[in-house]
């Protein structure tokens, strides 16, 4: 469980080249490949999961700076690792698209729930921490600082996995697919992780 993040940065690395290798290939033959458009739920999921994963790196690198637990330790800089990663491929393929990376409409309006999230103190979308949220995790030292960091990514996760279920199934571009695919089960692992770290500090998640 602890090389998650590790086999998911790898994994992302070898699609976002299978994803430049397939538009290069279409180009060198004379095929054309209809790139989404800038209200597809492509793009949609693109612009609103690296917002997400920006999130998730912070909290990681905060805890990882607020604990000296080798196990909390080792999972912040998985998550971090492998969001920041993820995150650099989904801007590079809004870049090949042609698309902005940032939109007029509300978060998650391409899954047809953009009112869904009240944005309210910084919480764009759900599962996303507040900024009181942020601020009480940078004021916390040792388990107390893991067990909050475990409840925050934990509802973190839960909504990244339900934002990567809304792609898997809407999304048209296929190594777009696979990767929110591979969100939902790396990040449903993790929560199951958490879910025991936080047993042994004597917590639980908060949802």
């Amino acid at each position: 469980m602890r090389h998650i993040g590790w086999i998911a940065g790898a994994t992302a690395a070898a699609l976002v080249a299978a994803g430049a290798i397939t538009y290069a290939m279409a180009e060198d033959t004379g095929t054309t490949l209809q790139a989404p458009t800038a209200d597809s739920a492509d793009a949609g999921f693109a612009r609103d999961m690296t917002v997400h994963h920006q999130q998730a790196v912070e909290m990681s690198f905060v805890v990882r700076d607020r604990t000296g637990d080798e196990e909390v330790r080792r999972l912040a800089y998985d998550i971090a690792q492998t969001q920041a990663n993820q995150r650099g491929m989904l801007l590079g393929w809004l870049d090949l698209w042609g698309l902005p990376k940032v939109s007029a409409d509300p978060p998650m309006t391409w899954m047809g729930m953009g009112g869904m999230a009240s944005g309210e103190d910084g919480a764009l979308m759900p599962g996303m921490a507040t900024g009181t949220e942020m601020k009480k995790l940078n004021s916390l030292s040792g388990e107390q600082a893991e067990i909050f960091y475990l409840q925050l990514m934990t509802d973190h996760h839960k909504g990244g996995v339900h934002m990567a279920e809304g792609c898997a199934a809407k999304c048209s571009v296929d190594v777009e697919r696979r990767l929110a695919r591979g969100m939902v089960d790396a990040q449903r692992s993790e929560i199951e992780l958490m879910t025991t770290m936080l047993k042994k500090r004597g917590a639980a998640p908060r949802h």
